[in-house]
């Protein structure tokens, strides 16, 4: 063996350059991805917001029965101490998930304003953070997400409040519910957020309002409340068929009041009293075309039979409610001849024992009670009579 020179001992990487080359390669290659990453970073940074892809915008919202119930009672607590009507406004709290918004809370908060000018108004949001903080540790993952008013309609300060809203509103634009107090048709919630307007004459953009889609959602545990609470509502002596009848016509009569607004706008869009929207019209494109062609013969044929199954299961139906109620009366007409002749048979036992009391009478001699009817004697004679 020979003594390792000097040179490698100094340089070991110089016995093999092969390795030493793919080494340095890796090296270079590394801290090119992380100036790369740097950069990219440095970039994102540097876009300003508006290139920022932010939240997808909302377009449906969901509210649970507790919102409404919290509703209904901040408005009666407010009309007992007001004068007059006063739109009772709260906070909305909850949780978003993708372009869905899920409102399950809420809670009210102090509000002025002067009927005769609506621009004059005062809340409380002290009073929000205070309650908020609150809330949020009873709940962390429950955010603000919007408000609430009682309606019944849109007012003209109510951008304002939206935008005082929305600087605790950590999700994006806040949400404004409309939660109508009285009975309605249709759904008692309408939803909207607010958008800026572009106009084409020139005028600054101007904030308006984009109606959403709403509906009531509750969870297990809300629907077993829900039903606790109905039943003291809910008449006991109606049918479930009655109910499904009745709320079968409360919908159709929304339906009908919808196709009517519908109607209403399209004639005043004919007539040239409203501009034409083109969203609007695409819509109802689309919805015409979900209807079904009803002059195809396989449609007709399938409502035919659809029609004539559900008569069928009505004939039967009707048929053997008829022969249960004539098994009925024929039971109760045996059971009543059987009870009149029970009857017949005990009056006739005590005409017969009455006239057999009447013969014993008149067959006892000097007027004398036959010994059945007299009283009976004392076994111990009288003082005054004499032993025989």
């Amino acid at each position: 063996q020979q003594p390792p020179s000097p040179n490698s001992c100094l340089n070991p990487i110089a016995e093999a350059p092969e390795k030493s080359q793919i080494l340095i390669a890796a090296m270079s290659q590394a801290a090119d991805a992380t100036a790369a990453a740097g950069a990219a970073a440095d970039d994102s940074q540097a876009l300003p917001p508006s290139l920022n892809p932010g939240p997808p915008p909302i377009t449906k919202v969901i509210v649970h029965p507790l919102v409404l119930l919290s509703v209904v009672d901040h408005y009666n607590r407010l009309e007992k101490v007001s004068v007059g009507h006063r739109r009772c406004i709260g906070v909305l709290l909850g949780s978003r998930q993708g372009d869905v918004l899920d409102i399950s809370n809420s809670f009210a908060i102090p509000f002025e304003e002067d009927p005769r000018d609506r621009s004059v108004w005062f809340l409380d949001h002290d009073y929000l953070e205070t309650m908020f903080g609150m809330f949020k540790k009873v709940n962390a993952k429950e955010r603000i997400v919007g408000w609430y008013h009682s309606g019944p309609r849109l007012c003209q300060n109510d951008i304002g409040i939206n935008e005082l809203i929305g600087k605790f509103c950590v999700s994006g634009s806040p949400v404004l519910v409309i939660v109508s107090i009285k009975e309605t048709e249709g759904l008692p919630t309408e939803a909207y957020t607010a958008i800026e307007e572009v106009h084409d004459d020139g005028r600054p953009p101007s904030k308006t309002w984009n109606h959403l889609a709403s509906e009531i959602g509750a969870e297990e545990a809300e629907e077993v409340g829900v039903e606790h609470l109905l039943r003291d509502i809910k008449d006991s002596t109606v049918g479930t068929l009655s109910q499904r009848i009745g709320s079968q016509r409360s919908g159709l009569r929304g339906f009908h009041a919808q196709l009517k607004e519908i109607n209403a706008y399209l004639e005043d869009v004919i007539s040239g009293r409203l501009p034409i929207n083109h969203q609007i019209a695409y819509r109802l494109q689309d919805t015409v075309n979900l209807l079904p062609d009803i002059s195809l013969p396989e449609f007709v044929r399938a409502l035919y039979m659809q029609t004539n199954d559900q008569a069928l299961v009505i004939y039967l139906s009707s048929m053997l409610r008829s022969i249960l109620a004539l098994d009925d009366l024929i039971d109760n007409k045996l059971q009543n001849r059987e009870t009149e002749k029970e009857e017949t048979d005990q009056l006739q036992a005590a005409r017969a024992k009455a006239a057999a009391a009447a013969a014993s009478a008149a067959a006892a001699p000097d007027g004398k009670k036959p010994a059945e009817d007299q009283p009976p004697s004392s076994d111990k004679p009288d003082s005054g009579e004499k032993k025989r």
